[in-house]
């Protein structure tokens, strides 16, 4: 099961504060804009989103079909093809967005201890 690009979604409240705070200890912004309330931060391979107002909880998030620089992948599983794998083995889909037979979907998942994820295909 290839899961694709694996990040960290923070819910923050203060997204100038968050992000001088990861730019201290050695991020830079790789994508996203403060204007529309996130960015992505970059350390070598570490990625970590920071969202301001969008979630509730910290999100686990991977995406199918991106390395860890958001390089689109020649092979990958397939965000449906993942959907019913989780599916198959009675993992609860708590929310999905599964359109179309290929291209951008995603659902997510929680763990047993309360921890959303996301699986947030983009090719």
């Amino acid at each position: 099961m290839k899961l694709g690009c694996f990040s960290v979604s923070l819910t923050v409240k203060d997204l100038k504060k968050s992000r001088a705070f990861y730019e201290e200890i050695g991020f830079y912004v790789f994508a996203g804009e403060e204007a529309h309330g996130f960015l992505i931060m970059k350390h070598g391979d570490t990625n970590i989103g920071l969202f301001q107002g969008m979630f509730e909880k910290n999100i686990l998030t991977f995406n199918p079909g991106w390395n860890q620089n958001a390089e689109n992948l020649e092979s990958f599983d397939d965000v449906r093809q993942l959907f019913e794998q989780f599916k198959a083995k009675g993992i609860e889909i708590v929310e999905h967005s599964i359109i179309g037979e290929q291209g951008p979907s995603s659902f997510s998942i929680v763990d047993p201890d309360g921890n959303p994820i996301l699986i947030d295909q983009h090719v």
